[in-house]
């Protein structure tokens, strides 16, 4: 996974008031749990943005006031009118204990399938998993240069190391459809071979 720093600063009061003014000066509440004691802090939100508004899933390097932990974003709150962040979880890590993430899928390659006249699906943009912080890769690469039309993977056939992924197993993370216009080109390819 990739790794990214944010400072942040303690807040010293915990409240709606509290949280209110520090939005209003550019700052987002966070929250820090996961080692016993939960750590209050805020920090600028042009940062928070960055790590929010990505594709990418980020280990993150807090600096609280000189207090260092690594931490996933684990729970983001959003204002449903603005989409302004109000407020971000961060889930401290520790190398001995697993924990469960939703990492984004990408694709690589070109389908067969998809050359002949097929249409591509991906169904699933991420895939949760469970595992040690050390086992887990920045994303999950598919290759799909080997799908013809009616052919898929499902989550049983990604496979990552020292890590278990928690969607159905059955479940279609990415297939090649006959297209409408597969159909109608094959039909008038028949036509043009008969006359």
């Amino acid at each position: 996974m990739k790794v990214v720093s944010l400072s942040g600063s303690p807040r010293e009061n915990v409240g709606k008031k509290d949280a209110k003014a520090l939005r209003s000066a550019g700052l987002v509440p966070c929250v820090l749990y996961g080692s016993g004691e939960q750590v209050h802090f805020s920090a600028e939100a042009v940062q928070v943005d960055k790590l929010i508004y990505t594709p990418e899933v980020y280990k993150v390097d807090l600096d609280i006031n000189g207090r260092k932990s690594q931490a996933i974003i684990q729970e983001v709150q959003q204002n449903p009118l603005t989409d302004d962040i109000i407020h971000v979880d961060f889930l401290e890590l520790d190398e001995n204990k697993p924990v469960k993430i939703s990492l984004p899928v990408r694709i690589k390659g070109i389908a067969p399938g998809v050359t002949s006249g097929g249409k591509l699906q991906q169904v699933f943009r991420k895939l949760k998993l469970a595992g040690l912080p050390k086992d887990m890769p920045a994303d999950i690469t598919l290759d799909i240069s080997k799908l013809e039309i009616g052919d898929a993977i499902r989550v049983k056939h990604v496979e990552i190391p020292g890590v278990q992924l928690l969607d159905p197993a059955n479940a279609v993370v990415v297939s090649v459809k006959m297209a409408r216009g597969a159909k109608k080109k094959s039909a008038e390819e028949e036509a043009e071979a008969e006359g």
